[in-house]
Formats: C-alpha cells, sequence, structure tokens
C-alpha cells in the first residue's frame, strides 16, 4: 500500500557543490534549511535583514544590497523605547538610533560583498500578504509595506494580497539587475510549507496560490536562470499529514524539514557533495559526543582517530573549515 504521493525532482541547471557560496533569504523556513546547509560546511550568508515573508520585503532587501546605499533615518522609528526599521528584522533594533543603523550598515555591507561573489541565491517566500503602512505609523511613507510590524497597533497597517502580476512586474526588476550585478547567479525559488493561518486558511491558500503563479511565470521565462525546488508541495502534497506538522499545525516539524532537506541533497546537489556530506556528519557527530570518561585510553582512540579522518578531509577540501573539529579532537578540550 502507498501512504504517501512521491514524485520526481528535476534537478538545476548548475547543482550545488560545497565550493559555491549560497545566500538565503525569505521566510522562516530558510533558517531550517540554513541550519542544515551550516552543519554541512556550506558557505552561506542567511537572511541579512532577518526574516522577510512577502515579495515586495525580499525583492527591496536584494536591492538594497547590490546598491550599498548608507542607511540613514529614512524608515527607522522608536517604539516602546526602542529603535526598529521598518525593513528589518527586529534583531536589529537597538536602544539608540545611531545603533539601529550601525547594525543594519554593517550587516547591508556584508550581503553585497556575499551576493557578488555567491553562485546561488535561495529565495523563499511565505506569504503574498502584504501590510502597508498608513498616515498613522511613525517615520514611514504611507503605502511602503513593512517588513516586520514590530508589534505596532493595528491601526498602522493596513493589509492586501499582491496579485501575481504585480509579483512578476516586481522580481522581473529585480532579476535584470541582478544578472548585471552577478552574470553567474543561479535563482533557486520555494515557497515556504509554512501555514500562515493567522490570516485564515482560505486566506492562505489564496496567497500561496498567487506566489505559485508567480514564480513559475518566471521560471518559465529564465529557463537557465531560475529553478524551482518544491519544497511547498513535498510538505502539503508528499507528507500531506498533520503528523509532520508542530503542536500549532502551522510550522512543519523536524521530520517533515529533514525530509525536504533529503529531497534537496538528492535532486540539487553533485554526487562528490552527497558523498562528502556523509563524512561531514560523522564528523559532527563525534564532535558532538560528550564522553563519561575522557581520560580513557579507548576516547584518546577515539579523538585521535577522528583527528586524522578530520585532518585528512580538511586536506583534501582546503574550502572547508574544520578549525573547531581539529583543535577538540588534538587536544579533549572545547572552546567556551
Amino acid at each position: 500500500m502507498k501512504f504517501h504521493l512521491a514524485f520526481d525532482i528535476k534537478s538545476p541547471p548548475l547543482k550545488i557543490h560545497h565550493k559555491h557560496p549560497l545566500f538565503l533569504i525569505g521566510s522562516c523556513f530558510t533558517e531550517n534549511i540554513g541550519e542544515k546547509l551550516k552543519r554541512g560546511k556550506f558557505q552561506i550568508l542567511e537572511n541579512p535583514n532577518g526574516i522577510l515573508f512577502n515579495p515586495v520585503s525580499v525583492a527591496e532587501a536584494l536591492m538594497s544590497y547590490m546598491e550599498n546605499s548608507p542607511t540613514d533615518r529614512q524608515f527607522i522609528f522608536r517604539h516602546n523605547e526602542v529603535w526598529h526599521s521598518w525593513k528589518h528584522h527586529s534583531r536589529f533594533s537597538a536602544l539608540t538610533a545611531e545603533q539601529c543603523i550601525a547594525n543594519i550598515r554593517e550587516a547591508t555591507g556584508a550581503a553585497h560583498d556575499f551576493l557578488k561573489k555567491t553562485n546561488h541565491l535561495m529565495i523563499t517566500l511565505g506569504s503574498a500578504w502584504l501590510y502597508q503602512l498608513t498616515a498613522q505609523a511613525p517615520n514611514a511613507m504611507e503605502g511602503t509595506v513593512a517588513a516586520n510590524n514590530h508589534k505596532g497597533p493595528a491601526g498602522w497597517f493596513e493589509k492586501r494580497l499582491m496579485p501575481a502580476e504585480e509579483m512578476i512586474a516586481v522580481f522581473e526588476k529585480l532579476i535584470e539587475k541582478l544578472l548585471r550585478f552577478n552574470p553567474a547567479i543561479q535563482l533557486v525559488f520555494t515557497i515556504s510549507p509554512v501555514r500562515h493561518l493567522r490570516e485564515g486558511v482560505i486566506e492562505n491558500n489564496r496567497s500561496k496560490a498567487a506566489l505559485i503563479q508567480a514564480i513559475h511565470f518566471l521560471a518559465d521565462k529564465y529557463p537557465d536562470r531560475i529553478y524551482y525546488f518544491p519544497a511547498y508541495e513535498l510538505v502539503i502534497d508528499d507528507l500531506r499529514d498533520y503528523r509532520f506538522y508542530a503542536e500549532d499545525l502551522v510550522h512543519p516539524n523536524y521530520f517533515a524539514t529533514q525530509y525536504v532537506w533529503e529531497k534537496l541533497t538528492e535532486s540539487c546537489m553533485t554526487n562528490e557533495t552527497i558523498l562528502l556530506l556523509k563524512d561531514i556528519a560523522d564528523i559532527n557527530l563525534a564532535f558532538q559526543h560528550k564522553p563519561f570518561n575522557p581520560d580513557t585510553i579507548q576516547h584518546r582512540q577515539f579523538l585521535q582517530n577522528y583527528w586524522e579522518k578530520t585532518i585528512a578531509l580538511q586536506e583534501k577540501y582546503s574550502f572547508l573549515d574544520f578549525s573547531a573539529e581539529i583543535d577538540y579532537f588534538q587536544s579533549g578540550k572545547r572552546n567556551s
């Protein structure tokens, strides 16, 4: 008997290799995959503006990285004794305007440099619902889209669904600029399987439908540059069961995320990369091991074996960073 509907996933024009820098931007599901990429020793930069859900905020963030323009007080405001940015997640918020701006400038500069050299830009869109600022919102141009509400009152925002046609126009402009900025870049679009139920069940499906329509239009228009990875379909249509969601019935749980990760590696990574990930996972497991008796001969031999294995892997793949692991296997002590 079949208990889920598996389907084939086509591979991208350029498969992912450990040599390739990866730039990730978008919803919280981006960070789930980003964490697995970091553990796999990939070179990544993840959400320089913090988590972003809607297409406008994602596009504006990427534009700001390419332009690398100085950040001023244009989009920052004070609320609940803290300075925030309408274009950034609350992790950039600070007690002073100067510190808030400094946090943003540092992240934008790093994003500019990384985006220039990245091979893969992975964009994960979460929702087509936009929250536009009203005249009541502090220090904001009326009608601009908020990337984060920073727990502001409802009167500061006006909600609307972004149609696919508008989304396509925004991303076409962005894509053309990206291809000039970094001619080697490949875009990987995904739709987050996180269900935005606070908008409502029907409203969430309307939102996902608009995202799907827009992304597939773009993928058809730029077949050599845009690849669609079906993270959304893997959870919604393949697994298709609330057992694969957390208790809130909104966020995919560990098993769902792991399933999507395995499909991503199978379809989007080179064979060499997949084999290397297995060696890295083995080293990670040994690195996390906490011995009951660290002074035994058996444990010292364990450390020696993994030190030799890690050194050999480091020499073979010089672009990977095993410095923390090598130090631990050599000394038996963890850096605090």
